[in-house]
């Protein structure tokens, strides 16, 4: 229905080379681009889920969905852009649990009046999340008691977190894969329709709407700054708002059109797992990838209110979602707390900027 959306891709790209000065129709036009590839992410993570089990299907979505910010992080990371990495880890975290699996529950909810999914792989991905909360929040909490900023210590002690971090990734894998699959493997699902496409054609097209989604991404990224000059907005709020609900279009689209199918098990899967992989696996390479690619080690020091909200997100997150069923108020609960908290950073006075290294 969105594929007349597509003329968008090529507009955006004629755009950032022929027009460069005109960021704001550079950043309107590649982040409507980004809205159809996400519809064509989605139908294939559907085609993949069905020959593989929505746990697999889910993780994948989580994967290529989260390419395009771990590319575009290390693109921040080479010219010294920390706080915008930052900002993008919260605000895809943030935008994941509270936004798309908020969004998720209520459409699904209308449709159905109670779902129903597998409480224990819920309860299982909520609490890495909390791991990751408690990591992430660490180092602010250390600097804040100490009250003084040490670029050495945080430097070395988030590396260490980092590698913390990969190897519980790597375990949570394992559990979910090999171990505990059947955990996520989805239940209860309404399947009325057979595959269409072939396996190998659904993750062609996966990967393909994936690349796309990357580039028309860091289009999009290159654009922020200036456009919140001109149009006078809080780059905060647009790094972690604004940026987010495009960035995470694909899992967006494809979580709410699981959950209009009773697919529940493959919408948290997306929604959580999306924001379990990004505190867990893209925070930790992109804090070693400014090892070699950043003017300096990037830290895991987030800004309090950033931290924070990533812990009362995951708090209310970790509530909602324990009890293996959703209805369309819990969604709605989600989504009022990321009104509330884009709110918030909207009237809030911009911080200085938070110099990368020594």
């Amino acid at each position: 229905m969105l594929n007349w959306m597509l003329l968008f891709v090529p507009v955006a790209v004629v755009l950032e080379y022929a027009n460069p000065s005109g960021y704001v129709w550079i950043f309107i036009a590649s982040g409507l681009a980004i809205i159809p590839l996400a519809g064509w992410m989605g139908r294939a993570t559907e085609e993949v889920a069905s020959y593989m089990g929505e746990g697999v299907g889910g993780l994948l979505n989580a994967t290529f969905g989260n390419a395009a910010e771990l590319i575009i992080g290390v693109v921040a990371l080479n010219s010294g852009l920390y706080d915008v990495v930052k900002a993008s880890l919260a605000g895809s975290i943030i935008g994941n649990i509270l936004l798309v699996l908020g969004a998720a529950m209520l459409a699904g909810g209308i449709r159905f009046n109670v779902q129903t999914y597998n409480a224990s792989a819920a309860r299982s991905q909520a609490t890495m999340m909390t791991l990751a909360s408690i990591a992430l929040m660490g180092l602010t909490v250390l600097e804040a008691l100490a009250g003084v900023a040490n670029a050495k210590i945080d430097s070395d002690l988030s590396v260490a977190v980092a590698c913390v971090l990969l190897v519980v990734y790597a375990l949570n894998l394992c559990f979910e894969l090999i171990t505990h699959k059947k955990l996520f493997a989805g239940e209860g699902a309404e399947r009325s329709e057979e595959p269409r496409w072939s396996l190998r054609q659904a993750i062609l097209v996966l990967a393909g709407a994936t690349v796309l989604v990357a580039w028309m991404s860091e289009i999009l990224v290159s654009a922020i700054e200036p456009t919140t000059h001109v149009l006078g907005l809080n780059s905060i709020f647009v790094g972690v708002f604004v940026v987010a609900i495009l960035g995470n279009a694909a899992e967006h689209a494809t979580a709410v059109q699981a959950a209009m199918k009773n697919r529940m098990d493959l919408a948290l899967s997306i929604a959580i797992g999306s924001s379990v992989q990004v505190a867990l696996f893209v925070a930790p390479v992109l804090v070693l990838s400014s090892l070699v690619f950043g003017p300096t080690p990037m830290d895991l020091v987030f800004r309090p209110g950033l931290a924070f909200s990533v812990f009362f997100a995951i708090l209310i997150t970790a509530q909602v979602a324990g009890n293996g069923e959703s209805d369309w108020l819990k969604g709605a609960q989600l989504l009022a707390l990321y009104i509330i908290l884009g709110l918030l950073f909207f009237f809030a006075p911009i911080p200085p900027v938070m110099p990368p290294g020594p």
